[in-house]
């Protein structure tokens, strides 16, 4: 364990932050016009993989939709397939809702943290 009161530790402490602060920065793309992103190309960072995964589950319960519709127009739409598909794009669902959760539930604890 780090001793705090010692002045040494201290520096190497504050100095590991702000490596760990710069690292950071230079990870998250604020908007393709900040971060010097040309056009052609997509920025990779955490919103878009949260934009990423929610069209993913967005397109399961679409499919789960169309299956379902076919299947109640007649169409030759096997029932094992309509009931699978619902059931993914249920799962996906309350995958997201539960992970949602979570994300909410870390932002208070943090928000509620002292300073």
């Amino acid at each position: 364990m780090i001793n705090p009161t010692n002045a040494q530790n201290i520096q190497s402490m504050l100095s590991q932050i702000r490596s760990y602060q710069s690292e950071a920065s230079q990870g998250i793309n604020i908007s393709p016009d900040v971060a010097g992103v040309s056009e052609g190309r997509e920025a990779s960072g955490f919103g878009n993989t949260i934009k990423t995964a929610l069209e993913e589950v967005n397109a399961a319960q679409q499919t789960s939709k169309d299956l379902r519709t076919a299947y109640e127009q007649g169409d030759n739409v096997p029932l094992t397939d309509v009931v699978i598909g619902m059931q993914k794009s249920s799962l996906a669902f309350e995958a997201t809702l539960q992970i949602r959760n979570k994300v909410l539930k870390a932002y208070e604890e943090i928000m509620n943290m002292p300073v």
